[in-house]
């Protein structure tokens, strides 16, 4: 298998030369519709190949959700290997946003999925739950690490509900989310000039300065645009740590479509507006 350049070094690269951006492929019923396109495979097919013809050169991150694929079966899948291939193709990293969890050999048949570098959805970097104990995660480190990719980790997420359990205190006094950023910053520790191991943390969820965000690695942060987060919320929401955000912007790209220009332009906005405001942190 070959081994590429780890992940954290890739997209570290990537962030600084074309802008921490990264933008969602999220083809739900709703969105195909406003595009003009079928609720069926044809329809799936076009604004992927859409999205990917008019970002997938000049954005750091591309991250199509797995599950509006899944939904059409085999041969949505198979617009899904297609997608993931030709973004890679372009330029542009791919995380697979499908946020798998398990435990023993059926974690590590995921990770087999999405972390091999043979496999037909091989992907970057790889969303995974650590509910079940982080260390149920072990095959996806490992296979990560083997392979060149990475995982974004749930940590504080953006829905409501998360809080529930991740602002849960354990016994020892620290809150589960916290647990799980302890977690990576272990992984990431030594990685330069950024790890492989990062959290996903919603930037809709305010003041974070109680957790250490700075844990060595990026943080995937949805909430831009439609979730009502704005590129100059990042310094206050991530502090030190803003500088390895990658915002996810999804439907305020895609709303713009399928007009290609349009689409391109409207990632540009963002990632000048991101840049900007990293920068100036």
């Amino acid at each position: 298998m070959t081994v590429l350049e780890p992940f954290g070094a890739r997209l570290r690269r990537a962030m600084d030369e074309r802008g921490p951006l990264c933008v969602g492929i999220d083809p739900h019923a709703s969105l195909l519709a406003e595009w003009g396109l079928g609720d069926n495979v044809d329809g799936l097919e076009r604004f992927s190949r859409t999205v990917v013809e008019a970002v997938a050169d000049r954005v750091a991150v591309l991250k199509p959700q797995s599950a509006f694929f899944e939904r059409f079966g085999s041969r949505g899948v198979a617009v899904l290997e297609t997608t993931v291939r030709e973004a890679r193709e372009a330029g542009a990293l791919v995380v697979m946003d499908a946020k798998r969890g398990d435990i023993g050999s059926t974690m590590a048949a995921y990770a087999e999925a999405f972390l091999h570098k043979d496999a037909p959805l091989f992907s970057d970097a790889l969303t995974v739950s650590p509910y079940l104990g982080y260390g149920s995660l072990s095959p996806a480190v490992a296979l990560a690490r083997e392979s060149g990719a990475g995982l974004f980790v749930l940590a504080l997420t953006s829905n409501p509900e998360g809080g529930e359990v991740q602002h849960a205190v354990r016994t020892d006094g620290r809150t589960v989310g916290a647990t799980v950023l302890g977690h990576l910053a272990l992984e990431n520790a030594g990685e330069e000039p950024l790890g492989s191991f990062g959290a996903v943390v919603g930037a809709t969820l305010g003041d974070l300065s109680s957790y250490d965000l700075d844990m060595g690695g990026p943080i995937l942060a949805p909430g831009i645009g439609a979730q009502g987060a704005t590129p100059a919320d990042l310094p206050a929401v991530f502090g030190r740590a803003v500088r390895n955000v990658v915002p996810n912007v999804s439907r305020g790209v895609l709303r713009h479509g399928p007009d290609v220009v349009a689409l391109r332009d409207a990632a540009e906005r963002f990632a000048d507006e991101i840049r900007a405001a990293v920068t100036s942190a």
